[in-house]
């Protein structure tokens, strides 16, 4: 059964907390950041990006930069806006942006979960990444950011949380430039949460699938050089917010292709029913919509002989059926003529990046359902790359896990 548990956090001084939490590391690059940071001394890009604090040819994985987010996280940690909490606690955390609501559980998970296969992955980790990360927690001592869990449904911990928000503030209550409100609220009697949390057989990562493995790699580095390990110590924990799945919502992963056979249209219409003009956004599981030439185009994949439960969605048949056998596209991971454009910048950027000439094909795509990511993780298979986007994501910097 899955393992929640209260942490003693480090957090920011109310007053400054919307001026030092950030988006996460990996949703920007460098130069991004650097532009979401200028003249923010404080913000927390500096500890997850901080390579923006050094010259531009320093490589982003070079020993400096590392050494750098160590800096920068313990000059935080030290100063004035910060403060350690002297109590274990767990937290309430919910986001809310335009139609899209969720509150989930902020805390710690373990481990030991993660390898005994409690907590459930359903993507490949790619080296580089993972090794980044994990040279970034060890570094630091600290795991800066949450990952994202979800878990079925359980009527006892909903009425908890929905018990706790009704009797109680927030601590923090704010919203970040893109719209998102931010409220968290501090749990100190969580006993009967962490009770109920023991009858939830498993959680599944939706988003931080490099931060999880990380984690892993770093509690077992750090146990491989402790002759008195117990599994006790924080560095066996890790930070996560859980949502139940009713609260965790997909959007489209969507992709551009950047160059097309000249017979690409003909092969469509010779293999598939096109239909011309159609929704820009596709309105059922199996449907896509492709944008060319300045027209959208729809049509319907067809059904996988693949039996496995991978192998039947959208992002898996869209493979099968058309980026292999007609764009001669193999690997979504490595191939250079395929790019992907997360459902929260919608098919306006699928149109700007046609129309500018940067693109010449755009696809939209009918979001993965959680049922879906919850039955691949069961069935112990892996999804294609990127077929999932989260939004809103969450926010780094405001809850801060040492060891």
């Amino acid at each position: 059964m899955a393992t929640i548990k209260p942490f003693k956090s480090w957090r920011p001084k109310k007053e400054v907390v919307s001026e030092i939490s950030s988006v996460p590391y990996d949703v920007i690059s460098t130069e991004e950041a650097k532009e979401l940071a200028h003249g923010k001394p404080i913000s927390f890009l500096r500890v997850i990006r901080p390579e923006i604090d050094l010259p531009d040819e320093i490589d982003i994985y070079d020993d400096k930069v590392y050494e750098q987010g160590k800096k920068n996280l313990t000059d935080l940690l030290n100063s004035d806006s910060f403060f350690q909490e002297e109590t274990d606690s767990l937290y309430i955390y919910r986001l809310a942006w335009k139609n899209i609501s969720k509150t989930g559980i902020f805390g710690c998970v373990t481990v030991k979960d993660y390898d005994h296969e409690i907590i459930l992955k359903h993507e490949l980790t790619r080296p580089v990444k993972e090794d980044d990360r994990t040279k970034h927690i060890l570094t630091q001592k600290a795991h800066a950011e949450p990952v994202m869990l979800t878990y079925e449904d359980d009527t006892l911990i909903n009425s908890l949380i929905e018990e706790y928000l009704h009797s109680n503030d927030p601590i923090y209550d704010f919203e970040t430039s893109d719209q998102v409100q931010h409220t968290f609220w501090k749990v100190d009697d969580f006993s009967a949460l962490i009770l109920a949390f023991t009858e939830v057989p498993k959680f599944y990562i939706a988003d931080g699938h490099h931060r999880c493995a990380s984690a892993a790699r770093v509690a077992h580095e750090i146990a491989s050089n402790h002759p008195d390990h117990t599994g006790k110590e924080e560095y066996n924990y890790f930070p996560a917010v859980v949502f139940p799945k009713s609260e965790t919502k997909i959007l489209a992963y969507n992709r551009v292709i950047y160059s097309l056979p000249n017979d690409f249209l003909a092969s469509l219409k010779d293999s598939f029913d096109l239909t011309e003009q159609t929704e820009q956004v596709p309105s059922e599981k199996g449907r896509i919509s492709l944008y060319l030439n300045g027209i959208w185009y729809g049509l319907k994949l067809p059904e996988s002989d693949k039996i496995d439960i991978a192998s039947t969605l959208d992002v898996a048949r869209l493979q099968e059926f058309i980026l292999e056998p007609l764009l001669g596209i193999t690997n979504q991971r490595t191939d250079k003529n395929i790019d992907f454009v997360g459902g929260i910048r919608g098919t306006k950027e699928l149109e700007k990046l046609v129309d500018s000439g940067e693109a010449e094909l755009g696809i939209s795509m009918f979001p993965t359902s959680v049922q879906e990511l919850i039955e691949v993780s069961n069935a112990g298979l892996l999804m294609p790359p990127k077929s999932t986007w989260f939004e809103p994501k969450l926010r780094s910097g405001v809850l801060i896990h040492t060891f």
